[in-house]
């Protein structure tokens, strides 16, 4: 394999890995059964001890 198969490579398939992986945390974050641990821990920092 030379440099340039490699950069080939990464040039397609590591653009695909990546957006699904995106798409992935986008879905996980926007989940409807998420919102309650979200929004916990979005309070905890203002919560007082």
């Amino acid at each position: 394999m030379t440099h340039q198969e490699v950069a080939n490579f990464a040039e397609s398939w590591g653009l695909i890995i990546l957006f699904s992986m995106f798409a992935v945390a986008v879905v996980y974050a926007l989940w409807p059964a998420n919102k309650s641990k979200f929004t916990e821990a979005a309070r905890r920092p203002l919560d007082e001890d």
